[in-house]
Formats: C-alpha cells, sequence, structure tokens
C-alpha cells in the first residue's frame, strides 16, 4: 500500500483551499468577535470527536489557524488515521480567542470532512480483511479538494486511483463508443496506441460483458475494470482470465459496490474494488470544539 504521507502535494492544495476558505468566512471583521470578545482575551480548548472514527486532517487544522494568528498554539495529540472514541482529544489550541473563534468553523469543516473519508474506507477495508482484495477509490472528489481527500483514503487503509487524467489510461465505455463509430479497431489496437503514445503509462479497459472481456484478455491492458457486472458475471470472468497462460490484467470490479455487496464481490475471485463513495459519498465525522479556559 503506498504512503499515506502529508507530502508536498497535500500541503500545497491544503494551502490554498485554507486561504479560499478564511477569505469566504472572513471578507471583513468577525463582528461578533470584535464587539463582544476583548482583545487580550486568551482561551484553551480542544477538538473532540462525538463518536469513535479514524481522524485525519489535522495538518489542515494547524495551517488554518497558522493562517490566522501565529500567537495561536496547536498541538495534535493524535495523527492522521488514528482510530479514536467519542471524548478524545484529538488536537489542542492555547491562544488569542478572538482567532480561535474566527477559526473554529473552517477548522471543523476540513477535519471532519476528511476524517468521514477515512473512516469509511476503513469500515469498509474492515469487511475486506482476508480476502486478499485491494480497495481502490476513484476520481469522484471535490473540485480543488483531490489530493487531501485522496490523502484520507489513504489515511483510512485504502489505496489511490489514478490522481489524474495524465497519469493512468482508463478506456471507458464512451471511448470505446466514439472508438467503434470512426471505426478505430479493437482493443487490441487501443492498447498498442497508447502505449506507443505514452509508453510506461498503466493501460486499463472497460468491460461490460462477459464477451467483452474475451476481446480484452487479449489487449495486453494491465487492468480491465469490471463495470456494474454482477457477482455471477464477475466470477465468470475471473474463471476466464485465470484460463490465460503466462501474466494475465488484474480484474477491477467498480460500479455501485456498497457495503453489502463487498463481501460477495470479493468473494468473485476479482483483485481489487474500486468505490466512490469513498470520497463522494462519505458522512462527516461529527467533531467538535470544546472549550475548557478562558483568560
Amino acid at each position: 500500500m503506498e504512503s499515506t504521507g502529508f507530502g508536498p502535494a497535500e500541503e500545497a492544495e491544503a494551502d490554498q483551499l485554507v486561504r479560499l476558505a478564511l477569505a469566504e468566512d472572513l471578507p471583513g471583521p468577525d463582528v461578533t468577535s470584535e464587539a463582544l470578545i476583548p482583545p487580550g482575551a486568551r482561551a484553551r480548548g480542544a477538538f473532540v470527536p462525538r463518536g469513535p472514527g479514524v481522524v485525519c486532517g489535522l495538518p489542515v487544522v494547524v495551517k488554518v489557524f497558522s493562517a490566522l494568528d501565529a500567537r495561536i498554539s496547536a498541538r495534535a495529540l493524535v495523527s492522521d488515521g488514528r482510530e479514536v472514541e467519542a471524548g478524545d482529544r484529538l488536537l489542542e489550541l492555547d491562544g488569542p480567542a478572538r482567532g480561535i473563534l474566527a477559526g473554529e468553523r473552517t477548522a471543523l469543516n476540513f477535519i471532519q470532512r476528511l476524517s468521514g473519508i477515512a473512516t469509511r474506507t476503513r469500515r469498509f477495508r474492515e469487511l475486506l480483511a482476508g480476502a486478499g482484495v485491494e480497495l481502490f477509490d476513484t476520481r469522484k472528489t471535490l473540485p480543488g479538494w483531490r489530493h487531501l481527500e485522496k490523502y484520507a483514503v489513504r489515511a483510512g487503509g485504502g489505496t489511490n486511483h489514478r490522481l489524474s487524467l495524465s497519469d493512468q489510461a482508463l478506456i471507458k465505455d464512451n471511448h470505446v463508443r466514439i472508438l467503434r463509430a470512426l471505426g478505430g479497431g479493437g482493443p487490441r489496437e487501443w492498447v498498442a496506441a497508447l502505449r506507443q503514445r505514452f509508453p510506461g503509462i498503466p493501460v486499463e479497459l472497460e468491460v461490460e460483458s462477459i464477451e467483452e472481456l474475451r476481446e480484452a484478455l487479449e489487449s495486453g491492458a494491465d487492468v480491465i475494470l469490471l463495470d456494474n457486472m454482477s457477482c455471477e458475471e464477475m466470477a465468470a470472468a475471473s474463471r476466464e482470465a485465470r484460463r490465460l497462460t503466462g501474466p494475465r490484467p488484474a480484474l477491477e470490479a467498480s460500479g455501485g459496490i456498497g457495503p453489502e455487496r463487498l463481501q460477495e464481490v470479493a468473494a468473485s475471485g476479482v483483485d481489487r474494488i474500486s468505490v466512490g463513495a469513498l470520497t463522494h459519498s462519505a458522512p462527516a465525522l461529527d467533531i467538535g470544539f470544546d472549550l475548557w479556559e478562558v483568560v
């Protein structure tokens, strides 16, 4: 499994999103705090989950408060990817009360969403324990959030599919329709053309039936995506693939696979499962910010 590290791409995306979020929330002064909170008031508090889950996004929270007021100390007490329980302290803040109040909601927006994705991914991984099947995400991410949401998937124990249209070829159904309409050959020719134009780029080919699979198995693709197939069809596809002598493409199941189907799909013999719902439908983890000292 690839590194879960918060690297340069995540850093850059987080910096940009934090700037946008704070500009959205603070086009002018925080009128409530400026009117009611003395400028010298200080506060201490912590981000605390209201229920169990997997925490993710702590480095982004630190960035929020660093951008608001360098006098705010933000100290993470756990690390991203950690299972936490209700009441655990995740990250403590100490500093000017006005700055803490100004950043509270923005920070929660980040950590709740990213922790929700990490939690959903971990629960899906747990259902696949022992099956020998990899769990992948998709490109169904919020615009501008791709690096962070895919980081959250890794924090939850999942694996990233392609990050963009540039780092892997995926010949999908609409590509096939256009190629067929233009008389553009078949899977073998498509894969060969990709390898000639972009050597070294992994190539994946989507199929929707056993007939298409048989043709795809001879194409030289690295991965064959079984789109919206029944478990019976996927099992048949696995048997077909295992008849090949020598190297064979990995089989990826995709298309509306929820937790209730994960184990059955894994038992069909596929190598990997991709689930868009890891990112596009993950519920936010309920996390609050609790103050315990004001001076």
